[in-house]
């Protein structure tokens, strides 16, 4: 788990909130403080849907952020700053699956409930914590620092300055 400052608050939220950048994740959580806090909790409810649209969206039981962005931004835009905002981000389970193998990570991806990214923005600052979740006791900490290397590299890959707190 690492923590990291975003330096550049007005790309970043581009990025994150008109961009495609972080697209590929699922939204497991998203809190938004303005003038209320509107809380979203990002898991599907198939009862909403029929059984062809639930086979068409083939997701799992998380909306992807892309599907989820479009309502916590309008939540934030305006000529106001929120408050503060929380964005709790999850691999999918297949991004989880390539990086285990490309990483040679000694984990099923069965034993991996999740690589997290934790964005939260309040006082005028945002910061990204990573974090990991397994099914299994380790004392193994390789996950860890590879999802911390993978996170650095995507943040540096789509130019977003950061810096370790």
């Amino acid at each position: 788990m690492i923590a990291l400052k975003i330096e550049d608050l007005k790309l970043f939220t581009s990025k994150l909130f008109v961009g495609e950048v972080f697209d590929q994740f699922l939204a497991k959580e998203a809190v938004i403080v303005t003038f209320n806090t509107f809380t979203i909790d990002g898991t599907i409810r198939s009862a909403y849907y029929s059984k062809e649209e639930l086979e068409e969206m083939n997701t799992g039981q998380l909306s992807t952020w892309a599907m989820m962005k479009p309502f916590c931004f309008s939540l934030i835009k305006g000529k106001r700053l929120p408050v503060s905002f929380r964005i709790i981000l999850q691999m999918s389970k297949e991004g989880t699956e390539r990086f285990l193998a490309s990483r040679q990570i000694a984990f099923t991806p069965d034993q991996v409930k999740g690589l997290y990214l934790n964005i939260r923005y309040e006082e005028d600052k945002l910061s990204c914590v990573t974090g990991t979740s397994v099914s299994v006791f380790t004392l193994d900490k390789t996950l860890d620092e590879e999802w911390d290397q993978a996170f650095k590299g995507f943040l540096k890959q789509n130019e977003i300055p950061f810096l370790e707190e």
